[in-house]
């Protein structure tokens, strides 16, 4: 089953890295966290990857051209500014009719079971499936009474909502929402999955984290080990 991996965006949010090199490529413990992703889907059985890349694409395409780690990789140069829809739809060729294959973001890592994911797609018989997960907070939450402090609690989630944690399980069916190159997959496609009933949602409760900014790199370097 075939992963394609959006890794063509700015990273503008990062800038400190991305002025040199594309966000994907940022490394975490010497490790860059193209790298890290990829590991995710191989160590569960899943090898073939297509790099939906973009901006400094050239840095990816000579990173893994010899890699021995990624046997069954192509990076393809979807453009600088193509958005995420229009990524996907660049590699509809190399997706077959009728097949289901993996899309997720070039800055998210998980210890999502990619196995009950696909097989929850399957099982429920839509044409996309998303992996919700919830948000971080990013400050620290105060439980206060009569002015003091009862509870102080670092960054925890927020327990009463999900976002889009990529990670999603798409049908060749979907090429049909998306409409050009300059779609954004977030957006239109997303939307009239959701009005047409043919969106899921995988909720995942494990470990998931974006890297946005600084911070974020900071904490995955952290708990790297963890």
């Amino acid at each position: 089953m075939k992963t394609i991996i959006l890794a063509g965006g700015h990273g503008t949010r990062i800038a400190e890295y991305t002025k040199k090199i594309p966000k994907p490529m940022i490394k975490i413990r010497g490790i860059p966290l193209l790298t890290h992703i990829m590991r995710i889907f191989k160590s569960q059985g899943y090898k073939e990857f297509i790099i939906a890349a973009g901006y400094k694409n050239k840095i990816i395409h000579d990173y893994y051209s010899k890699s021995k780690e990624f046997k069954n990789l192509k990076v393809i140069n979807t453009g600088k500014k193509t958005m995420t829809g229009g990524r996907i739809l660049k590699l509809k060729s190399y997706i077959k009719k009728n097949e289901n294959f993996f899309v997720t973001y070039g800055d998210g890592l998980s210890n999502i079971n990619l196995k009950k994911l696909i097989k929850f797609h399957i099982k429920n018989n839509k044409i996309a499936t998303v992996t919700a997960v919830r948000p971080p907070v990013r400050f620290g939450e105060l439980l206060i009474k009569k002015n003091k402090v009862i509870k102080f609690k670092e960054k925890p989630e927020i327990k009463s909502s999900w976002i889009n944690g990529g990670f999603f399980v798409l049908n060749y069916k979907v090429f049909k929402y998306i409409r050009s190159y300059k779609t954004s997959f977030e957006k239109e496609p997303l939307e009239k999955l959701a009005k047409s009933k043919n969106l899921i949602a995988f909720k995942h409760k494990g470990f998931w984290k974006c890297m946005d900014n600084i911070a974020d790199k900071n904490y995955l370097e952290k708990n790297y080990k963890k």
